[in-house]
């Protein structure tokens, strides 16, 4: 909270503190015991502290958890054993969105995106969850077992875009090129360009490999693509409400999957962007770049990377408003998205949610690595930011 609100809510605290006081001196006793003097003036200073109380950052460790009431987790448990590398997510109630950060005033790229509000009930069953991101060996895996040819793989075709000229018309992907100086950001064409030749294998464009990255997240899927490989797992694509609830790991309105403190005691919880964006990525969590899945601590449930390192597909199709069609009074059921996409800033182009942020993500341009927050991604295009996990729930068809 800033300036007027924050006094004002401390004097709030105060003021209730000292009730007891002042009842004290009402009933005539002429003045208050000194044990309840003492009491109403340590709450008081406590209160006060406690909304004073900043991080090792100089952020505010708190949350502005406007709308957020408690996690309440199903009971029932794990059915069985644990499919290889997927953990159990028990399911239950939670509020799913994001509330502006409390310190996020005047810090550019910190606040939570209008797209994630207002916080609202969300009720999801129970299911299983791949610990990591799906990595090159398993995508590589999917592959050999089928032919797939992925969508950056596939030579675009003039139907499809009518009026380009054919020598444009080649295989590719986009691939995150930095500049090697500061510029504005205010166009991200400065910092991503269209790459002949980059696909999974070639992550960078032609001529990059993967070998020796076997453990690193796959990329440049187009939504067809992980969905492809889901089917072939016999698994699915999580919707936004079972990601949003596994990656809080049972913990109620917080920023991050880990708690409110981005570095908590200095410890770095997630792979994202140091330095100075997007010219200079210091490599402050131990990787300027991508990263290989799990080389940070999980989350509650036991997920890793639910924070940075590569964004992740859901099944969901993007609407900027959904949740304003959730009564607030309500508590929606295993909600799977709206029937069709909608993005203002692009009307016409069919978009799926993308979830967790990625290693770009900073405070200086999109903090989209605080839980609740949304990202959206056209459903044809891959990038090498780009990747998703797949979730199992046992004796129900997989979509």
């Amino acid at each position: 909270m800033h300036g007027r609100s924050a006094k004002h809510m401390a004097r709030h605290i105060l003021n209730l503190c000292m009730d007891p006081f002042r009842t004290a001196l009402r009933s005539g006793a002429g003045r208050a015991p000194l044990w309840l003097t003492a009491l109403a003036f340590a709450a008081g200073v406590i209160a006060w502290i406690a909304i004073r109380h900043r991080s090792g950052d100089g952020e505010i460790a708190q949350v502005a958890a406007t709308g957020f009431r408690p996690t309440i987790e199903h009971t029932a448990p794990a059915p069985g054993t644990a499919p290889n590398g997927m953990v159990w997510i028990p399911g239950g109630e939670f509020s799913m969105g994001a509330a502006d950060p409390a310190y996020s005033e005047g810090v550019v790229g910190m606040h939570a995106s209008s797209d994630s509000q207002p916080v609202h009930r969300v009720s999801v069953d129970g299911f299983w969850m791949d610990r990591t991101e799906v990595t090159n060996d398993q995508f590589a895996a999917f592959v050999k077992a089928t032919n797939y040819v992925t969508v950056a793989e596939r030579t675009p075709r003039t139907e499809d875009f009518p009026g380009a000229p054919p020598e444009l018309l080649v295989a590719g992907s986009v691939v995150f090129t930095p500049p090697n100086h500061a510029v504005p950001l205010d166009n991200d064409l400065q910092w991503w360009a269209y790459r002949k030749g980059a696909n999974w294998r070639h992550p960078s464009g032609a001529g990059s490999e993967i070998m020796g990255k076997d453990n690193f997240p796959v990329v440049h899927v187009a939504y067809e693509d992980a969905a492809a490989y889901a089917k072939w797992a016999g698994k699915r694509l999580p919707t936004e409400a079972e990601w949003e609830f596994a990656a809080r790991g049972g913990l109620t309105g917080k920023l991050y999957p880990w708690g409110d403190e981005l570095s908590p005691g200095g410890q770095q919880m997630a792979n994202i962007h140091h330095g100075h964006f997007p010219d200079h990525d210091a490599g402050s969590d131990g990787f300027a770049g991508i990263a290989p899945v799990g080389q940070f601590p999980p989350n509650g449930y036991g997920l890793v990377d639910v924070a940075g390192n590569v964004w992740e597909w859901v099944s969901d199709w993007y609407r900027p408003n959904y949740s304003l069609d959730v009564h607030q009074d309500q508590v929606a059921d295993n909600p799977a998205g709206p029937p069709s996409s909608y993005d203002p800033d692009e009307p016409g182009v069919a978009k799926r949610v993308q979830r967790g942020g990625s290693f770009l993500c900073t405070n200086q341009y999109c903090s989209r690595y605080l839980v609740g927050t949304r990202g959206k991604g056209e459903v044809s295009t891959g990038t090498n930011h780009l990747g998703f996990r797949c979730v199992l729930v046992l004796g129900s068809h997989q979509q």
